[in-house]
């Protein structure tokens, strides 16, 4: 069970934009955003609940939609249309039920899977952190690839029947707002 293969669709976006993904308001999100209303530390985060996930959460209002085409289930929405553009992923994957999980090799795999990319991996942190109750591993990284510098923050956690891979990702310069918009989105996450 891993997460390796929404990888690339990830650092594709991250890193050129969003305009070669297909995007759509998400279901709490107006139609239109404009530059004022993107940024992280301006984001209004609004409750969120759909009945096939397996979690709520409060998400900014008036992000985008995407669908990456990748088949990930979960959540997936950018702060924009074009580039630059916050991305975030709320992705989980069904399991036995019971079947434990070892995070730290899940975060590792995860990890082995950046470095077999063509781009700079290094990283910054790893810790363990509890979200909604589950307790889980979380890392970030810097990724650079030709002239792109990116910064991901990933956490893992599992709960009985579930595995989930929460993502954040973004260019170095906007990074330290969107990682604290993703701790306030964190904040409000609970499993069912």
């Amino acid at each position: 069970m891993t997460f390796a293969r929404l990888l690339s669709f990830t650092l594709l976006v991250a890193s050129l934009g969003v305009s070669q993904a297909q995007t759509a308001p998400a279901q709490t999100a107006p139609a239109q955003t404009t530059p004022a209303q993107t940024a992280p530390t301006q984001t209004t985060l609004v409750a969120f609940s759909d009945a096939r996930l397996p979690f709520s959460i409060s998400a900014p209002g008036n992000w985008l939609g995407i669908n990456l085409g990748d088949g990930a289930n979960g959540l997936s929405i950018v702060s924009a249309r074009t580039s630059p553009a916050t991305m975030i992923r709320l992705l989980f994957a069904g399991k036995d039920t019971g079947e434990k999980i070892n995070l730290t090799v899940e975060a590792d795999n995860y990890e082995e899977d950046l470095k077999a990319t063509k781009l700079t991996v290094r990283r910054l942190s790893s810790k363990e952190v509890t979200y909604g109750g589950l307790r889980g591993v979380e890392r970030e990284y810097q990724l650079v690839g030709g002239q792109t510098e990116v910064r991901m923050r990933v956490w893992f956690a599992d709960n009985a029947g579930h595995l989930f891979s929460f993502q954040l990702t973004d260019t170095a310069p906007r990074y330290a707002a969107a990682s604290e918009l993703f701790s306030r989105m964190l904040a409000t996450v609970k499993f069912r």
